[in-house]
């Protein structure tokens, strides 16, 4: 990885720092606010469990679609006027569900949503590399932090605010922090993007196709499979699997499962500091590797031994999320390439994050028992073995295309 030259992160992209936070905010603030408040929303309108089901599937399979849909857009569009639209679709999706008059109208308001958030989930790490490529680290910190922070502040202010002034105030108040997300954006997109971005490579065509062929965009999209696929997992069954294998209580599983999420927040900060690094990137696959093997084993042998150990064990590898945000602008050399990896590492991990909490519970269904489901969590933590010995000897997709084909 070359290093460039570190300058402020203030002068002369300060609209871009702005509309990186917002913009990562109102990605995970617009998931988080509708879950806290659904059953002030089925007390007034009726929202059949089937239709509260598809709500909950939506998003990975939003983010999978969209991850692939996205790379095509921008070489239309552009990155800062796709961020543009993503973010008022979401404006105006989060408005009409606030206004649904009936289930139908709140479930397409709501996947239209994801959709707009899935384009902008593949958008920013590329934005960030366009216009912070010497603070690829720092600003991956700080756009995974946000991330945390919006996906924890929505459950705390949704209910007292819809009991102040109703769900629909609710749900509809988060529009506001899309709309002001496009502000910053907007403005750049009128100036003259040579003062704030990098210079824009050509094209290249038949980017994302190239990246089936290549080891290291697989190794990326399999670091993003386990971060997301064990995080949506432990969201859906942690609870219930600690009442059922450790004996607690269900307010103490609750308790647990905040602080499984909590654990995330602090690795927001750090991991994308250690993986700029290089040298230690290695060492995070050992890590997520390692703590989520001893987590899986100790809830399956032990697990009423030291509950809270296995539950913090098991939020470690969260961390891989922030890695693989960083490493999808480093292992990018081109703006191009670097789009073209989002989508397809976020694609094909969003894509398995849909189907593993489904494949969970039916494999928990058929067996009676918790043990199965277990074993297929570590089984998924064991692709950190052949992603981190891939994505840990450097390079990027271009240098891996061009030794294997010719020029990128």
């Amino acid at each position: 990885m070359t290093d460039l030259p570190a300058r402020s992160l203030w002068r002369g992209r300060l609209l871009a720092l702005v509309g990186v936070v917002l913009v990562a905010f109102s990605l995970r603030s617009a998931v988080a606010s509708l879950s806290p408040i659904l059953a002030e929303v089925r007390a007034d309108i009726d929202v059949p469990t089937w239709v509260v089901g598809l709500i909950g599937t939506a998003p990975p399979v939003c983010f999978a679609v969209f991850g692939i849909v996205t790379p095509l857009l921008e070489r239309r569009f552009g990155l800062e006027r796709l961020a543009i639209a993503a973010m008022a679709v979401a404006a105006l999706a989060l408005a009409g569900r606030a206004f649904a008059p009936n289930a139908g109208v709140l479930l397409i308001g709501t996947t239209v949503l994801f959709a707009a958030i899935g384009v902008g989930n593949v958008v920013l790490p590329p934005l960030i590399k366009a216009y912070f490529p010497d603070r690829v680290g720092v600003m991956t910190a700080v756009y995974s932090a946000t991330l945390a922070v919006a996906a924890f502040l929505p459950p705390l202010v949704a209910v007292p605010i819809a009991d102040a002034a109703g769900w629909r105030f609710s749900l509809g108040l988060w529009a506001v922090f899309a709309v002001l997300a496009m502000v910053p954006w907007i403005t750049l997109a009128v100036r003259d993007r040579a003062e704030h971005a990098a210079a824009v490579d050509e094209p290249a065509p038949r980017v994302l196709d190239r990246l089936f062929r290549l080891p290291l965009a697989w190794a990326l999209a399999a670091t993003f499979a386990i971060s997301s696929a064990s995080v949506y997992a432990c969201f859906a069954w942690l609870p219930v699997i600690l009442v059922d294998v450790a004996g607690v209580s269900h307010a103490a599983a609750g308790a647990l499962l905040s602080l499984f999420a909590a654990i995330g927040l602090p690795l927001s900060f750090l991991v994308p500091l250690v993986v700029t690094r290089g040298r230690w990137i290695g060492w995070l696959y050992v890590v997520a590797l390692v703590t989520g093997i001893a987590a899986v084993a100790g809830l399956l042998l032990a697990p009423t031994a030291a509950t809270v150990l296995w539950v913090v064990l098991l939020g470690i590898p969260q961390g891989l999320f922030p890695a693989v945000l960083v490493l999808i602008q480093v292992r990018a050399r081109t703006r191009e390439g670097a789009v073209a990896l989002s989508g397809f590492a976020q694609s094909a991990g969003y894509a398995v994050a849909a189907l593993f909490p489904f494949t969970f519970a039916l494999l928990h269904e058929g067996t009676g028992s918790w043990s199965g489901p277990l074993l297929m969590l570590g089984a998924l933590m064991l692709l950190a073995i052949p992603a981190g010995a891939i994505v840990a000897r450097g390079g990027t997709v271009e240098d891996a295309w061009e030794r294997r084909h010719g020029a990128w």
